[in-house]
């Protein structure tokens, strides 16, 4: 059964985002522990954030790991203007449309991506259980992708409407808009699959005869 139910925002304390900042700025002077608290305060996010992203659920670990070691090898240059996890997104936007853009280039094999895997690795927190996920996740992939990636920044990362607005390039407005298109979208589709279905006439009594 599917709970016509939508994660809410669940944005982050500011005080998370500081001291992933701090990691950051730490690691950027050769902090060999600040880097692996920044790595792992933001994996699952880039994950997440990547997986609704690329057009190949078997490609999300890579790109996850090339977001970290663009990261990595870009930290001298992070000064901390923004925060950390928004400069971090962004860098992982670009390696799937990197990614993307290879992939166009290229012939593409006709197998079958581990979907299974794509939604484990990004289930969205706050759902009843994992089958809503699943369907929640599917009825995502219809929408278009600037609705998608702002619902995804806002809704299941919890990142500010301004961060968002700053990540995609376009104003805050814009943003909220998109979030709540994509959330009346959404809530139709779910509510439609949790119509019944309609029971098929009974057969004539002509047709039962014969």
């Amino acid at each position: 059964m599917i709970t016509p139910a939508l994660p809410l925002s669940s944005e982050r304390s500011p005080s998370a985002d500081e001291s992933i900042t701090a990691w950051a700025l730490a690691a950027r002077g050769g902090d060999s522990a600040a880097v692996d608290h920044f790595v792992r305060a933001l994996h699952r996010d880039v994950i997440r954030y990547v997986a609704h992203l690329c057009a190949d659920p078997q490609a999300v670990d890579d790109l996850a790991q090339d977001t970290f070691l663009r990261a990595l090898g870009s930290l001298h240059r992070f000064e901390g203007r923004s925060s950390a996890r928004v400069w971090l997104l962004a860098i992982a936007r670009r390696a799937v449309a990197d990614s993307l853009r290879y992939s166009a280039a290229r012939p593409r094999p006709a197998d079958l991506p581990d979907w299974e895997l794509a939604v484990e690795l990004a289930q969205p927190r706050g759902l009843p259980g994992f089958d809503d996920g699943v369907a929640l996740l599917e009825l995502m992939d219809g929408l278009p992708q600037e609705r998608r990636e702002a619902f995804v920044l806002t809704q299941l990362l919890g990142l500010p409407y301004a961060e968002a607005a700053a990540l995609s390039d376009c104003p805050v407005g814009t943003v909220r808009s998109r979030v709540a298109r994509a959330r009346a979208t959404l809530m139709g589709l779910l509510d439609e699959a949790e119509e019944p279905a309609t029971p098929a006439p009974p057969p004539s009594p002509a047709l039962a005869a014969a």
